[in-house]
């Protein structure tokens, strides 16, 4: 016998949903405009790639625009300002390592970690998500495996060379995403989004893509255990 899991009742009208649904609908949206940004960058740093670079930013803005859509689909207000705090780390730690002409770490940031981050969110909000956010993040997500995919190509590709900076940058990156759920842990249960199926997701989809671009089974279980104490 089959046991499907009994999906929570949400009201997505009243007001502590719009509440909750005001910041975390401003954090996918600049989650997006990021990730925009950050593979405009990217593009500049592998010239040769340019082109399929500029394509999956273009994605990224698209994105913003659905998300953006849905916002107002339940007459809600996304607090950027809100937005704009949460991902100010992470933002940060990616314009360093740009200065510093640090390509790895760029990717690990948004390649890897950011896209692993929305994979999960997306994968756990589309069942309890209205119908018209629902079709929204269905289109999205697909997308969003397309972008997890480059990063991991170029890695491979690159694998042994950029071992050491990976590793380096997962433990300086990866504390700050445990962070950024305990933040809007309150938030995302109100959306039907509970903490433990995030980062349970998010494991699985950062695991898989550390294991296609070369690390060992070992060595994928210490780099995920980064700041997982605090989660």
């Amino acid at each position: 016998m089959t046991i499907v899991a009994e999906l929570p009742t949400l009201d997505f009208n009243s007001d502590i949903y719009k509440d909750a649904y005001s910041r975390i609908n401003a954090i996918v949206i600049e989650g997006e405009q990021e990730a925009y940004d950050n593979y405009i960058d990217i593009a500049e740093m592998i010239p040769s790639d340019k082109e399929e670079l500029i394509r999956l930013a273009k994605m990224e803005f698209r994105h913003k625009k659905g998300f953006e859509s849905c916002g107002k689909n339940l007459s809600v207000t996304p607090d950027m300002e809100f937005a704009k705090k949460y991902f100010a780390q992470l933002h940060g730690n990616f314009q360093k390592a740009k200065a510093e002409g640090k390509l790895v770490t760029c990717l690990l940031i948004q390649s890897l970690i950011i896209e692993a981050f929305a994979i999960a969110a997306y994968n756990i909000y589309i069942p309890v998500a209205d119908p018209f956010a629902r079709k929204i993040t269905e289109g999205v997500v697909k997308d969003e495996y397309l972008h997890l995919n480059y990063g991991e190509e170029w890695l491979k590709g690159h694998f042994e060379e950029s071992k050491e900076e990976l590793q380096v940058a997962n433990a300086e990156n990866l504390p700050i995403i445990w962070k950024m759920l305990n933040e809007v842990e309150k938030d995302a249960k109100e959306l039907g989004m509970p903490k433990e199926e995030l980062v349970e997701d998010f494991m699985i989809s950062y695991g898989e893509a550390l294991a296609n671009i070369g690390f060992s089974t070992r060595d994928i279980m210490k780099m995920s255990s980064y700041g997982l104490r605090g989660v």
